[in-house]
């Protein structure tokens, strides 16, 4: 029997200012060589590329495609990133529902993102200096460690427990600590400022800051200065120029 045949869309990658029609080197996703182009209505531009109308799976091959559109358009225009996996029926529903529905959204967001980039940080703490210094500023814990260190696991079970608890909460103290020093060296750098949830034990923070690109030397330069004053204990890994996704994220949510 033949396959009936699958019903073809457009992909959205983010919303640029482009009167003009205009293509872009990078490929569309999923590998089927889709050339990515504009579609427009009143100087706002979606960012597309031909696409089965599927779901797309959250893979790394498939983010890594959403993003390197992003960031090649990103070098000539300022973006609105749209939600990975948006696809329009039609560039007629993207132009009615998007660029047209959301115009004056869509034109504020443009205005606001002029001139700023988004940078990203996040710190690590180093293992044995951070636990080092736990049991060297808490003596009911440095106590505790040292009884323990003669005695069985069986013999001790509730004692380990005990200090397990007594260190997380020394962490948590530190952690929140340490993560205000940095950002009060950088918040007055940033237009915004956003942290995200730590997703270890050993981070300290995870930062997203917009900024202006007039203080964008300044802030690489404070950076620079936490990593020389803290990078004894703290591992810095600075990311920048990098799609506002933090900051902006176009849902659509079509209409019937």
């Amino acid at each position: 029997m033949p396959q009936p045949e699958t019903a073809m869309g457009k992909y959205i990658y983010c919303i640029i200012r482009c009167p003009e029609p205009r293509q872009f080197a990078t490929l569309g996703i999923g590998e089927r060589g889709d050339v990515v182009h504009t579609t427009h209505l009143k100087g706002l531009a979606a960012v597309v590329s031909d696409s089965p109308i599927a779901e797309y799976e959250n893979t790394r091959r498939n983010m890594m495609a959403h993003t390197k559109v992003q960031e090649e358009v990103m070098r000539e225009f300022v973006i609105l990133p749209v939600r990975f996996g948006t696809v329009g029926l039609s560039t007629e529903a993207i132009q009615e529902q998007v660029l047209n529905g959301r115009y004056e959204e869509l034109n504020r967001l443009l205005v606001e993102m002029e001139g700023r980039v988004e940078l990203g940080l996040k710190a690590f703490w180093y293992e044995e200096v951070i636990f080092q210094e736990i049991v060297e500023e808490n003596p009911p814990i440095r106590r505790l460690s040292d009884t323990l260190m003669s005695r069985s696991a069986e013999e001790t079970y509730y004692d380990r427990i005990r200090l397990g608890e007594m260190v997380g909460a020394a962490m948590e103290r530190k952690r929140d600590e340490d993560a205000e020093e940095i950002l009060a060296r950088l918040r007055p750098l940033t237009y915004k400022t956003r942290t995200n949830k730590v997703i270890t034990d050993r981070m300290v923070l995870n930062g997203a800051f917009l900024v202006d690109q007039s203080c964008e030397a300044e802030f690489d330069e404070a950076v620079q200065k936490l990593d020389g004053q803290m990078g004894h204990r703290l591992m810095f890994k600075y990311v920048g120029l990098v799609p506002p996704y933090n900051f902006v994220n176009i849902v659509v949510h079509w209409e019937e």
